[in-house]
């Protein structure tokens, strides 16, 4: 067993095997740097308090009654310490993104995680609720189409997402249900009840099918036509058992279309885009406003493009129009005496736009009807997202991703993924900026990924990304980082592949 990370050349490495639930596990050293009264500059716990802690726990763990007292004491120390640092050190709020395992059911197990949050300064946690087609309530209560994440028999009624919930607040975190929005993932894609609801792009695939061709890089990740009244309401019913867990935040992730691969990470015609499905469809022809609009509309989406033959024949079949309109399209008056050579190019033009917004409007709708329920329960939501994942690209092209989040509600905290990877924090820094232009900074959460005291795979360490953040927004108050399994990776590893009893 060796040490999961090193912090300096001069710092102390601490790799001693800790026992937990019968798992033999190395706990990951907190760098050694300033301190601040019992804490240092990024209000994470001293090696010995830590060690303190730990010892205790498992005596706790183990009956000891007054190890019992003394670790409850300890918690609500800790829980203070840890409040009274934030209040005087940048950022108010720091958060990490977690996901469970099965075997975080065993004793003792979700608390040794909790502490290690606490330790390293977080005051909030995102757990993964919703996530790969699996769903993080107990089998007992599952009434959805996506199966559990805890399957095993004899724990049909642990509540594995609750119990996450009461750990955190025990030890004074908030804890949030980070969910995957329109990405409804494998197991949803092979109902034979569904395949209507998935999204279509023009040649009649699936994200799935068009990942394994290689459009993208994962065939599992299943996304939806968010136009689909069953998908909206498969996942309205999914997120009521959640939000009866009564989680602190709801935090929703993939609201977007796939991000697409070379060439397919742009799109540039209108078979690119996953708005085939049969609702999508309908709901783009809804959007014509006369026969004219509406034929050409169908002509558009079943080949493409128009011919100047489409122009002429809707102008013979429906000749008390005076024009083909529809939803942001103005009638100009006549074009009796226009061209069809010259109207042509310019309709197409306005239908491949239409196609885009609409494309683009089905992501901030389904958004917005996820969101509704968990705002009416008065629990904050958060939406995820990329920040370049809304750009234009060359003349008449999208980033695939169509995530123009610069349209979701301000009523929501928005957490741009700052993930960016130049060898600096110039561009990341530059992410942040970006959303802070359309939004205020004590709105915009952003989340960077790295580990404390390391720089991988060329990202600067946790501790340079958030010295250029806070010179650069010094009035942001919240941050997250990705994900907790980077701090921890032994931990997470053994957690993610033991057995439950």
């Amino acid at each position: 067993m060796v040490n999961l990370l090193r912090f300096g050349s001069s710092q102390r490495i601490w790799g001693g095997l800790l026992a937990l639930a019968g798992i033999a596990l190395v706990y990951r050293p907190i760098p050694a740097i300033a301190q601040v009264g019992e804490l240092n500059q990024h209000c994470q716990l001293s090696q010995a308090e830590v060690n303190a802690k730990e010892a205790v726990r498992q005596q706790a763990a183990n009956g000891d009654a007054v190890a019992i007292a003394q670790y409850a004491d300890l918690l609500k120390r800790h829980s203070e310490l840890l409040r009274s640092c934030r209040q005087r050190q940048w950022p108010r709020d720091q958060a990490t993104w977690i996901r469970l395992y099965p075997c975080d059911l065993r004793p003792g197990v979700l608390d040794a995680l909790m502490d290690r949050i606490v330790n390293l300064g977080y005051t909030e946690v995102y757990v993964e609720a919703f996530y790969n087609g699996q769903l993080l309530i107990p089998q007992r209560d599952n009434r959805t189409v996506w199966p559990s994440v805890v399957q095993q028999r004899g724990y049909e009624d642990r509540d594995l997402l609750a119990d996450a919930i009461a750990a955190g607040h025990k030890r004074g975190l908030k804890v949030h249900a980070w969910m995957f929005t329109m990405n409804f993932g494998y197991s949803y894609g092979q109902r034979r009840d569904r395949q209507q609801v998935l999204a279509r792009n023009g040649r009649g695939e699936t994200t799935s099918a068009f990942a394994s061709r290689g459009g993208s890089n994962n065939p599992e990740e299943i996304f939806i036509d968010p136009y689909s009244y069953q998908a909206q309401s498969d996942y309205l019913r999914m997120l009521q058992l959640v939000l009866q867990r009564q989680p602190d935040g709801v935090l929703f992730d993939y609201i977007r279309y796939p991000r697409g691969l070379g060439s397919n990470s742009v799109v540039g015609n209108v078979n690119d885009l996953w708005i085939y499905g049969s609702a999508a469809q309908n709901s783009l022809l809804q959007r014509a406003q006369n026969n004219k609009g509406r034929e050409l509309i169908q002509q558009f989406l079943q080949r493409g493009y128009l011919i100047e033959g489409d122009l002429t024949r809707v102008d013979q079949q429906f000749p008390n129009e005076v024009e083909p309109l529809w939803q942001s399209r103005q009638q100009s008056g006549s074009t009796s005496d226009v061209p069809v050579s010259v109207r042509r190019p310019a309709l197409q033009l306005e239908l491949w736009r239409l196609s885009v917004a609409h494309a683009v409007q089905g992501v901030i709708d389904f958004l917005n009807a996820a969101a509704q329920p968990v705002q009416q329960q008065n629990i904050p939501v958060g939406a995820v997202f990329f920040p370049t994942a809304n750009q234009p690209v060359g003349a008449q092209g999208y980033d695939s991703r169509l995530q123009h989040w610069n349209r979701f509600s301000k009523s929501m905290s928005w957490h741009p993924m700052a993930y960016s990877i130049c060898g600096n924090t110039r561009c990341i820094v530059q992410d942040v900026q970006m959303v802070l232009r359309q939004n205020s900074a004590a709105n915009v959460r952003p989340a960077l990924a790295g580990v404390w005291g390391q720089a991988i795979n060329n990202r600067p360490s946790l501790e340079a990304q958030m010295a250029a953040l806070q010179q650069a927004a010094p009035n942001i108050t919240s941050v997250s980082h990705f994900a907790y399994s980077w701090q921890d990776p032994e931990f997470d590893r053994v957690r993610k592949f033991c057995a439950l009893p």
